[in-house]
């Protein structure tokens, strides 16, 4: 079967490409001329440049194409219009390729986010009945690629994949909170338990494929996620039973976090730059729920994250210090 993987090169991609490649699917890599390999290079995959804004261009990607997986987005931007060009538009001229260069695809799948949903109220976690009620421009942007996808079925077969908190090898955002515990700290947002979905890479890659190859996924919507809550204090915890380490636990006001996200957006924008730290962040993070239900995903397609957040979380850290990421 032939795949073309959009955001190859990036975390989930990369992993998605290499779980591809071993189950002999004929790989082709959507890219931009500079966008660096280093993850995939070597594997035997296909590397077709496209302009995401010309449909026509799009042509020699998805022509021949029985999947499409359009992992690739926009997560950080320094200007909220990017983030609609990034995650909105992207779909949309992929999909306007797809129906016009492509009509007898066997699936599209895109790679949407828990965000475009937003977070739980109360205790209980969303799941796919959940009505759009996003609390970020990211959010929003998801929301907006996640309702062009349900316009285009089903003349597009399609499936949509939700992951939650997303970690392991090559991630650069949970990483962070890694490399501050192994520095002996663990920022906890506010003083109440703040509740989250994780999923690996490695389950993640595994339930996207699922689902595309699933013939009943067709026009579906399935949250991909490990089945246990969380919270940020309990990966503290485990990571420091990993990393052998001692840490002091700091809870941060959320009046000190808004603080601390709008200097750190002031200065990254008269640098121009995207804020690794920005208010929409800070609104993400003193949210007291981020659950999401894998229930729909098991009872349809049979797929249980066989990770648990210990087993994860030691191979995650164990790739960051052989890879130099950590110390």
């Amino acid at each position: 079967m032939k795949a073309l993987v959009t955001g190859s090169t990036g975390f989930i991609g990369s992993h998605l490409v290499e779980k591809l490649v071993a189950r002999d699917y004929k790989v082709s890599c959507l890219i931009r001329k500079s966008t660096k390999i280093e993850y995939i290079e070597g594997l035997p995959v296909e590397f077709v440049n496209a302009d995401y804004g010309d449909v026509d261009t799009l042509r020699r990607a998805v022509e021949g194409a029985d999947y499409v997986f359009h992992i690739g987005g926009v997560t950080k931007a320094k200007d909220k219009r990017l983030y609609f060009l990034g995650n909105h538009e992207t779909t949309k001229n992929l999909l306007a390729a797809v129906r016009k260069y492509n009509p007898g695809i066997t699936r599209f799948v895109l790679a949407s986010s828990l965000t475009a949903v937003g977070p739980g109220t109360g205790s209980d976690p969303v799941d796919e009945t959940t009505p759009y009620h996003p609390i970020t421009t990211y959010g929003r942007s998801k929301m907006e690629a996640e309702k062009e996808c349900l316009a285009n079925s089903p003349a597009v077969p399609l499936t949509i994949i939700r992951p939650p908190a997303v970690y392991g090898p090559r991630d650069k955002d949970v990483f962070e909170f890694f490399n501050s515990v192994n520095k002996h700290f663990v920022p906890l947002s506010g003083f109440g338990r703040k509740r989250l979905s994780f999923v690996h890479a490695y389950d993640l890659v595994d339930g996207i494929i699922a689902a595309a190859e699933h013939p009943k996924a067709a026009g579906q919507v399935y949250f991909i996620s490990n089945d246990e809550s969380y919270d940020w204090e309990m990966l503290g915890d485990i990571a420091k039973k990993i990393l052998n380490t001692w840490v002091i636990k700091a809870r941060i006001p959320h009046w000190l976090l808004y603080t601390i996200a709008g200097i750190s957006e002031s200065a990254a924008r008269l640098q121009g730059k995207a804020a690794l730290v920005n208010i929409e962040k800070a609104r993400d993070g003193v949210q007291s729920n981020w659950l999401c239900s894998p229930k729909k995903a098991l009872n349809e397609l049979g797929f249980r994250s066989k990770l648990s957040l210990e087993e994860g979380t030691a191979i995650t850290i164990e790739w960051y210090k052989k890879n130099g990421w950590m110390k």
